[in-house]
């Protein structure tokens, strides 16, 4: 029985979906590279990652409404409510693999920054972001296959590096959508800029040079997970792995080179493909030389 509250009345968490689906992702997200045996848990996983997500980022959600859904969703997580189907079903799946919720919390920590944090300082603080949005995505599904914690710091640079890109891709719709800016403010002042430049048709010279030296950087930050695939047990998430690395280096050298305000700075589906391909045989190639030593090291891009 219900009390009548706003609350009792608020619509699910899925009512907020924006429609988005694994198969639309800038990266693979447990594609047939993956065991089956390991889909469904990954899939549960990102299904309430993207709602979370979704809710964040709503155009007409008020911020404090986007709080109370996202504290709902990981209430619901760790078994307080039964709200929201899509945290129910994650909850479950970790509880069949004796999996913890902790990368999942993280995760919903990060989307509350999205709500109340519109501005990133430095490099650092983008990458301490980075640590809460991305960088437990790559360890859950390191934990679901059973991997070493000695692949971590491989893990987190992919991760920063891949947040970073979709940061750089989505600049301009990011700010004048959201007034959500990741481009570090200090990089903007070095380079004689402020956020408004990221709302014009077409970048100007001084922007551009800054998001081509953030792509750079993130290039860096990414050539630090190189090694990752042939440290990784399971062979399959190992050419998993390989493939988003390939897809990854792409993407950067694409980004720093063109300008993601006017021209297309996504892969189309034949490249997607090709690189795919490519990812694969060279992960398989990789596999079968020497494992390389991963060294524990926050990944900073430097």
């Amino acid at each position: 029985m219900t009390d009548g509250t706003a609350h009792d009345r608020a619509p699910g968490a899925a009512a907020w979906r924006s429609g988005k689906g694994h198969r639309d992702e800038n990266f693979p997200v447990a594609s047939f590279l993956i065991h089956p045996r390991h889909r469904g848990v990954i899939l549960a996983f990102y299904n309430f990652v993207r709602t979370a997500d979704d809710i964040a980022d709503h155009a007409t959600l008020q911020p404090e409404q986007k709080l109370a859904l996202l504290e709902r969703l990981e209430a619901g997580l760790l078994g307080a409510n039964g709200d929201d189907p899509v945290a129910g079903r994650l909850r479950g799946a970790l509880a069949e693999r004796s999996l913890s919720p902790k990368h999942a919390q993280d995760l919903i920590a990060a989307f509350k920054l999205d709500v109340t944090k519109l501005r990133y300082r430095d490099w650092d603080d983008l990458i301490g972001y980075c640590s809460l949005s991305a960088m437990p995505v790559g360890r859950f599904v390191c934990d679901v296959h059973g991997e070493s914690r000695a692949v971590w710091p491989a893990n987190d640079a992919l991760c920063a590096a891949l947040q970073i890109i979709n940061h750089l891709q989505d600049c301009k719709e990011d700010y004048k959508s959201l007034d959500r800016v990741y481009v570090p403010q200090d990089a903007l002042a070095a380079s004689g800029v402020t956020v408004e430049a990221l709302a014009a048709d077409k970048a100007s010279p001084a922007l551009l040079a800054c998001l081509h030296k953030l792509a750079e950087r993130t290039e860096r930050l990414l050539s630090e997970s190189d090694g990752f695939a042939v440290a990784i047990k399971d062979r399959r998430l190992a050419l998993e792995v390989a493939v988003i690395n390939t897809l990854a280096h792409r993407l950067t050298r694409i980004l720093m080179a063109r300008d993601p305000l006017s021209e297309r700075v996504h892969l189309s589906m034949g490249a997607v493909a090709g690189l795919t391909l490519l990812g694969v045989l060279r992960g398989a190639a990789r596999r079968l030389g020497r494992r390389p030593s991963l060294a524990p090291q926050k990944p900073r891009g430097a």
